[in-house]
């Protein structure tokens, strides 16, 4: 039950994201034009602290109209390492520096309308360097108990799905699933 992209076009394009037409060809020899948004990857990263608490933003997202619980994240820079990337950001954003990263997951969000991949990732030890240069980002940055993830997902106070699954997972990892 393969689909197969037998070739595609650029509709629009600025430094973000590229819109595509593709020309489908389904299972059963039908074609379909299907639009695709080629988007580069994401970087995203936070820690957890002793007390088991991790490190979120809490900002708004104006497409949608909600608030809600993020880690750092943004676009990996042209030829960067995307661990590199998660560092920076969680710097930029937080102002605190991680130690070393470890991967946590890899997710695409929306794999049947873009090509997005967002890989995640989580340190235990991080040092405070100051504020945020990118401050503006979010409304406030606080250490959150990892035990109380569950709970948040669950009242949508988490609504971007790549950070759900990044905090469950984490939960996971570090509460063995207890609540």
């Amino acid at each position: 039950m393969r689909w197969k992209n037998t070739g595609e076009r650029t509709v629009y394009e600025n430094r973000w994201f590229r819109v595509n037409l593709a020309d489908v060809e389904l299972p059963d020899g039908r074609r379909l034009d299907h639009y695709l948004i080629r988007l580069r990857p994401v970087a995203a990263a936070t820690v957890v602290n002793e007390a088991n608490e991790v490190l979120l933003l809490w900002r708004h997202r104006f497409i949608t109209g909600t608030y809600g619980w993020e880690l750092a994240a943004g676009v990996v820079e042209e030829s960067e390492d995307c661990a590199f990337a998660a560092a920076r950001e969680m710097e930029e954003e937080t102002g605190w520096r991680p130690g070393r990263l470890r991967h946590l997951l890899s997710v695409e969000p929306s794999n049947g309308l873009t090509d997005a991949r967002h890989h995640i990732y989580w340190t235990d030890e991080a040092e405070y360097i100051g504020q945020p240069a990118d401050a503006y980002e979010s409304d406030r940055r606080e250490w959150v108990p990892l035990k109380l993830v569950p709970d948040m997902v669950a009242r949508g106070e988490v609504p971007a799905a790549n950070m759900a699954a990044a905090l469950l997972m984490l939960h996971h990892l570090r509460c063995g699933g207890r609540p």
